[in-house]
């Protein structure tokens, strides 16, 4: 028999929660002195103890938890509710991670407001061209929506490329089509060198040429984005046009460095 605190210490819990637990009866000691009232526990209890500890940082309730050993749940299926909870527990972390790079995104982008430079934008028409690619949705055109889509389609289509021995000609083009319901159907394609009957998989499509298209140099990651555009919108409204659609990206150097990263946007501009 071990004392509450020894039990406690060996649970790595407190004699508090141990209390409660005995409260609630959720967990009851081995014995309790009926002069003193001390409560004393055994050695097999830790297996109990363990499972209501595993199962409340699941996030079950205590009543839920009560529930489930009640019901006598094996460790196979124990274990399969740790693993969907750490599952779980990753995916909120890297949504959060990425919330966070969004968020410090666009402080930088605050923190350059005054310092845009509009005479960095150029006009240029933009030539039809007939590329391959592959097409996924976007939940919306927000950056952190766009790029866990984006980037896995380039990967894919250059691995189908390199795989077939097709090589690129000009830059990585991403292109996006806005849905009716918010979404964004994502397109990333390289020009096309080849005919149907090899395209490896690949979707072939025209897409249409830019009678006038305001374009500007983005450098850097893709995440701060926001000021390249943002310098985009003061050139468009300042120079009496309105933007068409959305911008096209091209991918003009791309090294494993993202801070090192090159991009064209290109945007369709009628007079307003």
């Amino acid at each position: 028999m071990f004392s509450i605190g020894d039990f406690a210490r060996l649970g790595l819990v407190s004699t508090r929660m141990l209390r409660h637990y005995d409260a609630i009866g959720l967990l009851r000691p081995a014995h309790v002195d009926p002069g003193t009232g001390y409560r004393s526990y055994q050695a097999g209890q830790l297996a109990r103890l363990n499972r209501v500890v595993a199962l409340k940082d699941l996030g079950f309730t205590l009543e839920q938890v009560r529930s489930i050993l009640d019901e006598k749940v094996s460790t196979e299926e124990l274990h399969g509710m740790v693993r969907l909870r750490r599952a779980q527990l990753e995916e909120r972390i890297a949504a959060d991670r990425a919330r966070l790079l969004s968020v410090e995104a666009r402080l930088r982008t605050i923190e350059r407001e005054g310092h845009m430079k509009t005479d960095e934008v150029v006009l240029k028409s933009v030539a039809p061209v007939r590329v391959a690619g592959l097409s996924a949705r976007a939940a919306s055109y927000e950056t952190e929506d766009i790029g866990p889509v984006i980037q896995p389609l380039f990967h894919e289509v250059c691995g189908r490329m390199d795989a077939a021995g097709k090589p690129y000609v000009g830059p990585g083009i991403a292109h996006y089509v806005p849905e009716d319901d918010g979404g964004v159907l994502v397109h990333a394609s390289f020009e096309a060198t080849f005919g149907p009957e090899d395209a490896v998989g690949l979707d072939l499509f025209d897409l249409p040429g830019i009678e006038t298209a305001a374009t500007i140099i983005h450098r850097g990651p893709m995440d701060d984005i926001g000021s390249t555009f943002q310098t985009l919108a003061h050139w468009i409204e300042e120079n009496g046009y309105r933007s068409v659609g959305l911008a096209r990206e091209l991918s003009l150097h791309c090294p494993p460095d993202h801070a090192e990263w090159v991009h064209e946007l290109q945007i369709e501009i009628t007079k307003a």
